[in-house]
């Protein structure tokens, strides 16, 4: 028996080993194409590139952080397709061989310059432009230096769908004017916001515009992505850290305005000129695990504004003078950042920047015609600024695909103006982020974190709250994951809730969502659409301002409500190549209602007319919708090796309207009888329902040429006439008529009328290399020296020349 059981065991062994000797062949019939793929000038690895076969895109992988990439395929020939954001699309026929491993490398070229290097951050996860799920442009360092941009929002002026009125962001009319104060558009540098705590404006002077790397602009409701301000957009701005060799850029320029055309008259003596000049050096340190930029900016320039020359009969208690209008600033940041040689992966640092400047801002202009150039009457804050920001900040890569990120931000600013509009604000932001690729899910990319965000604010314009000391504080929990099928489609969603406390006696919490798909088409044609909602917590200005600009008042809301929305749009983007002419085309309709929707509307809201007689308020208006369509082009023509052409152009149309034209939303106190003010009874025109202080249509387009070390460029810049506005603005000019010289006359009706036609503004450039690291250059803004208006009683430039020189090595 057990001789027995042994052989039967034997044969059964010998089976087993037979069978599986014989399954072998079956189970190992694939091979593998393995490689590498780099940047053909610099040799760095290409991470995130696409590899897949040419007559199924489902097929495919993306390379490492390496480059590196690997595919199992069955015995074949096929035709791989090797393509990245801006390099020439590869194609490689390889034969696949079973149980065998063939090794392919590619090495990409850039097919255009416009296209280096982006891979954008905005969307949480770093992706290249054409896979994202959003509308957004991406502007690169060359245009800033181009311009001789002394402050970054006349650049980003150039951005499609973005337009900077008064230092306030707006894209696709997502808001009228407000001075910049409650801004609808995030502002973001190194994912650090880069908004004041207590009136929601962008700093945009804090900015380093000598280091900029490349700025990212979110278009729709990005509230889940970037937090509360987000609610019709937002603006990431990314700052360049060191290279392998050490970089020092110098730049000195010096500026001068124009006479203004007629009928305005020139206010100044002599010559209204102005310089500046900026530095960086990046440069690794301890073996390349330190990374030191430092940097600084210095700007000494007048206003282009004369001070306020009141009438006769007007009493103007302050005193400005010409000599007084001026915006000076003197700026230094430093980013510095380590490696740990003991941790892999453990990297901490520390960004900061101290600014003290002086400005002299404008309200409004003294008249329509000869000052157009001139301040009205207390319609001028001088003030002074004194803004410092630590961020300390550590970081860990973990070996298993996470990264944890811990940011802080320590920000103070001292602010002295006239008007009693001094304020001094603490903020303190945290945020920690936890991010993951989940390769047992198929790649699934998660994000999440929580953030928080406290502001104490003292002023005395903010007495309306009971007290000039004031506090606001959010904490944010927030995810979102993002998942790739095959090498076609792009699925991510998100939420984020948010908790506002404004003085222990207003609070609101809020959950808001997000959805968005990638399609890829074909060759670079991606289809993408997404959904989301945004929302936004009024600031502490907007609440509890209460002061007087001269004979207008601004004055405080307490009732203000959050305002929230919900986006939706569908968007194609098409890489193109026509012989020697690259680049993307894209085009997106977008979908966007608002409720409580914020306006900063003017009236007459004081009872006793002494506080003031008319001015400013923040209102919630009701519902209402902003639908269009954007349209943007971004491109290069390589003639040849000494003759570059490139080309960003775009269009946007919007249709602004109101969902609730008879909704009664406040009373004023107008010396004809008390308004009830509903959208139909505040608008100068309200017979095709359009919010006010809107363009209907923009324009923009940039053109530059390169031959060989001349470089020739020049802006476009189109704004559609201003389709309605406040009627009291003009109830408040009969009312300053008719006060028999005591009160100086606020005119504009006239101007609206016979020259609201909308505006057209070119600027021009000329840049001469002088050998391998100099520079010169020659900027004109304003070229044809228009007299022009964007907003109501605000003078926009005359003529500008400026020469700029720059050193680099």
């Amino acid at each position: 028996m057990y001789r027995q059981a042994v052989t039967r065991n034997r044969r059964t062994y010998l089976l087993v080993v037979v069978l599986i000797l014989l399954s072998l062949p079956v189970f190992s019939q694939k091979g593998w194409i393995v490689g590498r793929i780099i940047d053909k000038d610099t040799k760095e690895p290409l991470a995130g590139a696409n590899i897949y076969q040419k007559h199924n895109m489902t097929f495919g992988t993306v390379s490492d952080m390496n480059g590196h990439y690997q595919l199992k395929c069955d015995p074949g020939i096929y035709t791989f397709v090797y393509s990245y954001t801006g390099m020439k699309t590869i194609e490689k026929e390889v034969e696949i061989f079973a149980d065998s491993v063939v090794n392919v490398d590619v090495e990409m070229e850039i097919f255009s310059e416009q296209f280096k290097d982006v891979v954008i951050k905005a969307g949480k996860f770093d992706k290249k432009l054409e896979d994202q799920t959003v509308s957004l442009e991406v502007m690169k360092p060359r245009l800033l230096e181009q311009r001789n941009t002394t402050s970054i929002q006349t650049a980003l002026n150039m951005t499609p769908g973005l337009t900077i009125l008064d230092e306030e962001p707006q894209i696709r009319g997502g808001s009228g004017f407000t001075f910049g104060v409650g801004s609808k558009v995030a502002v973001f540098i190194d994912d650090m916001p880069i908004m004041s705590g207590d009136n929601g404006k962008p700093d945009w002077s804090l900015i380093p515009i000598e280091n900029i790397k490349q700025v990212e602009v979110v278009k729709g409701a990005s509230s889940v992505l970037s937090g509360s301000a987000a609610l019709s957009g937002a603006i990431y701005i990314r700052t360049a850290y060191p290279g392998l060799t050490p970089k020092t850029k110098v730049h000195i320029f010096t500026s001068m305005y124009n006479r203004p055309p007629e009928p305005a008259s020139k206010w100044w003596n002599g010559i209204n000129a102005g310089a500046g000049a900026s530095f960086l050096h990046a440069r690794k340190l301890n073996d390349g695990h330190t990374d030191l930029v430092i940097g600084g900016f210095i700007l000494r320039e007048k206003n282009y504004i004369g001070a306020p020359r009141p009438g006769p009969l007007v009493i103007d208690t302050t005193g400005i003078k010409d000599k007084d209008m001026v915006n000076d600033k003197s700026r230094f940041n430093l980013n510095f950042k380590h490696r740990s040689k003991k941790l892999e992966g453990l990297a901490y640092g520390v960004n900061g920047n101290i600014m003290y400047s002086k400005s002299s801002t404008v309200l409004a202009w003294l008249d329509d015609t000869t000052n157009f150039y001139r301040a009205y009457p207390g319609a001028v804050l001088l003030g002074t600024h004194l803004i410092w920001y630590l961020d300390p900040f550590i970081s860990y890569y973990t070996g298993m695909g996470s990264k944890h990120r811990f940011n802080n931000r320590i920000y103070v600013s001292d602010n002295d103006l006239i008007n009693n509009q001094s304020s001094k604000v603490f903020m303190l932001y945290n945020q920690y982020q936890f991010s993951k690729s989940f390769s047992n899910l198929g790649d699934l990319e998660f994000i999440g974190g929580i953030s928080s965000s406290y502001t104490h604010s003292n002023a005395n314009m903010y007495a309306a709250s009971g007290s000039p000391e004031n506090y606001l504080w959010n904490i944010s929990l927030y995810m979102e994951v993002e998942k790739k099928f095959g090498n076609a489609l792009t699925l991510s969603g998100g939420t984020r809730i948010e908790h506002f406390i404004l003085n222990d006696t207003i609070r609101d919490t809020k959950p808001i969502f997000r959805f968005g798909a990638n399609l890829k088409l074909g060759q670079e044609t991606y289809l993408r659409t997404s959904m989301g909602q945004g929302y936004r917590f009024p600031t502490i200005t907007e609440r509890f301002i209460r002061t007087n600009v001269g004979t207008f008042g601004v004055f405080d809301n307490p009732g203000l409500k959050p305002e929230t929305s919900w986006n939706a749009e569908i968007g194609i983007k098409q890489g193109f190549k026509f012989n020697e002419f690259y680049g993307y085309f894209d085009a997106a309709y977008f979908y966007q209602v608002y409720n409580n929707t914020v306006e900063y509307l003017f009236g007459f809201w004081d009872s006793t007319y002494t506080f003031a007689l008319a001015g400013f308020k923040f209102v919630n208006t009701g519902k209402s919708r902003i639908n269009g369509l954007d349209v943007s082009m971004n491109g290069m023509i390589k003639i040849n090796n000494d003759l570059k052409v490139y080309i960003i152009a775009g269009y946007t149309y919007v249709m602004p309207v109101t969902l609730q034209p008879d909704y009664v939303f406040a009373h004023d106190y107008n010396p004809g009888g008390s308004t009830a003010f509903s959208y139909n009874t505040t608008s100068v025109d309200p017979s095709r329902e359009i919010l006010k202080y809107r363009f209907i249509h923009t324009a923009k387009a940039d053109l530059q040429f390169d031959i060989k070390k001349l470089s020739i460029g020049g802006s476009l810049k189109y704004f559609s006439k201003t389709e309605n506005l406040d009627k009291a603005i003009f109830d408040f000019e009969d009312a300053t008529l008719a006060a028999g010289g005591t009160l100086q006359p606020v005119l504009y009706r006239n101007y609206f009328y016979h020259h609201n036609n909308g505006n057209t503004v070119l600027d021009a450039r000329i840049h001469y290399e002088l050998g391998k690291n100099q520079k010169l250059g020659f900027i004109v803004n304003n070229l044809t020296n228009r007299m022009y208006s964007l907003r109501p009683l605000k003078a926009e430039p005359m003529r500008k020349f400026m020469f700029q020189y720059s050193l680099d090595f």
